[in-house]
């Protein structure tokens, strides 16, 4: 399928979902609930307890009684606790489908939200590289390697937990703390920014052999073919001249080839964690990431190889980035 990214109001509107009438779960059927002895037994349990707390009812015990008793039950089974235990939740319906690789040659791996894991996968693995490759510059390094996973990036990110909460600067502030003894110097936190370097990294959208027309001819990332860096001018990506010239170069080093996207004028664009971060903080960063088709689809698809790329770009980052940045004409920066 084509991403949500890249179309248009009338192609969305010729696909319309209502999220509130065609997106309720299926759990059984009347006919399970009714046959089911384990269900009548649930159901039985949870109307006896309901029953004998109806004269010291609790908020919790009020909460319960609005619950579906099988789902109830269910989850109760699940944890090895009583239904009583269970004071609120927070559910959430996704795809339990393992991976899988596809295609003739098995180029493909297809997977449900590989935006983003892939790239989590990519970050850890690569920093626990880092720290253990005989190879790695890890022991002779003054800098503060870190890879930052958030919640919420697809929900637009302002939550206590998200990218636009306060968690990136604030840790910016407790190391450069730290690495004064505890005490915070003005001076060392600025000098601290301004070392600093953001890799935001999230998936980018291939191009489709059913929806070319949807890139740019000349930003066309393809599968099995490199990082892409994404540019926007309405600053939907925080890539600019100098941060797309540093993954150029880790790139170069690593030898990772590396890919270009520009959305098209007349397509809307996504957007990433990026501009809100490097707003907050006032870090150089660029937005980059692994190609990939059909993203936000229950199952995404991307190549194989890029995973690979992706991990070896970090790489390059974590070990290259100091040596690189030093390397910077002052002019330039």
């Amino acid at each position: 399928t084509l991403c949500i990214h890249l179309q248009s109001a009338e192609e969305r509107k010729g696909f319309t979902v209502n999220k509130e009438n065609h997106t309720a779960p299926i759990i059984a059927t009347e006919t399970t609930g009714i046959m089911s002895k384990e269900n009548q037994a649930a159901k039985e349990t949870l109307e006896k307890e309901a029953g004998e707390q109806v004269n010291t009812s609790t908020p919790a015990s009020v909460w319960r009684d609005a619950q579906e008793p099988l789902l109830l039950q269910a989850l109760a089974d699940k944890l090895g606790v009583s239904t009583e235990s269970i004071v609120d939740f927070e559910l959430n319906l996704y795809d339990t489908q393992p991976a899988s690789l596809g295609g003739i040659t098995k180029e493909f791996l297809y997977s449900a939200r590989l935006d983003n894991l892939a790239t989590v996968f990519c970050a850890m693995e690569s920093l626990v590289d880092y720290t253990t490759a005989e190879d790695s510059t890890f022991k002779n390094s003054s800098d503060v390697a870190l890879a930052v996973v958030f919640d919420h990036e697809e929900v637009g990110s302002t939550s206590a937990q998200g990218a636009g909460s306060p968690v990136m600067a604030s840790a910016v502030e407790r190391i450069a703390a730290a690495l004064n003894g505890g005490t915070m110097n003005p001076d060392l936190y600025n000098a601290c920014i301004r070392k600093s370097f953001i890799l935001s990294i999230d998936q980018a959208h291939a191009i489709h052999p059913n929806y070319a027309a949807k890139h740019e001819a000349q930003h066309a990332p393809k599968l099995n073919s490199g990082i892409v860096i994404k540019t926007n001018s309405n600053q939907r990506y925080a890539t600019n001249g100098v941060t797309g010239f540093v993954v150029r170069e880790l790139g170069r080093m690593a030898d990772v080839p590396v890919q270009e996207f520009v959305v098209r004028n007349d397509c809307p664009c996504g957007s990433t964690i990026g501009p809100t971060i490097s707003a907050n903080t006032g870090i150089r960063t660029v937005d980059a990431g692994m190609p990939q088709l059909s993203m936000h689809s229950c199952r995404e698809v991307m190549g194989i190889v890029d995973l690979t790329h992706g991990v070896n770009i970090f790489k390059a980052f974590y070990n290259h980035f100091r040596e690189l940045d030093d390397n910077l004409s002052k002019e330039i920066v």
